[in-house]
């Protein structure tokens, strides 16, 4: 029964192939799955970062708008005591308004830096959470790819379809590539 052993070693290597395809897809899915579950939960992170940002933006922005309505109500005040000033004859009262207007002009004074400086800090957060969705969209794109990747996996092993799991490969490491990226801040 030489003929049966042929038929028996062939079906054997062809089963071998099948099986060491198997293997191989199957490990690189489990690999790309554990990566890509990685790269969402990164992906998530930076974008709860930016919100959180752009919250921590506003409300500066808003301490801000406080601080330029505080400066207007002084601005408004030493208007009022300008024109008290000019207005009345009595010179001991031109020189009350006088320290008056003086007062405000320094309390202004230091009202605008604060006020600038709440601006400078709202720009500030506004930059980080521009540059954490920046990034959160890298996470984003390498997570898809790479679930890609799974999907071009389980076609390949159900068409046995050698072109599809190069295809496989290829998309997988488009999606580390871009993981890569994310990591790097670029």
């Amino acid at each position: 029964m030489p003929g049966r052993a042929t038929a028996t070693t062939a079906s054997s290597t062809t089963a071998s192939a099948g099986g060491s395809l198997t293997n191989q897809i199957a490990l690189f899915t489990a690999i790309i799955a554990t990566v890509g579950a990685l790269f969402a939960y990164m992906g998530g992170a930076t974008q709860a970062n930016a919100g959180l940002y752009k919250n921590n933006a506003a409300i500066k922005k808003t301490e801000a708008s406080n601080q330029w309505n505080y400066f207007q109500s002084k601005s408004t005040k030493q208007s009022l005591a300008e024109v008290s000033r000019d207005l009345t004859p009595n010179e001991a009262e031109k020189a009350k308004y006088q320290a008056k207007i003086d007062r405000y002009e320094k309390e202004k004074n230091e009202i605008k830096l604060g006020a600038e400086k709440l601006e400078a800090d709202a720009t500030t957060w506004d930059k980080q959470s521009d540059a954490q969705m920046h990034q959160h969209h890298r996470w984003a794109q390498a997570t898809t790819a790479l679930q890609v990747a799974i999907a071009l996996a389980a076609i390949a092993l159900l068409t046995k379809k050698k072109w599809l799991e190069w295809g496989m490969f290829a998309t997988g490491g488009v999606g580390l590539v871009i993981g890569a990226l994310a990591v790097l801040h670029i």
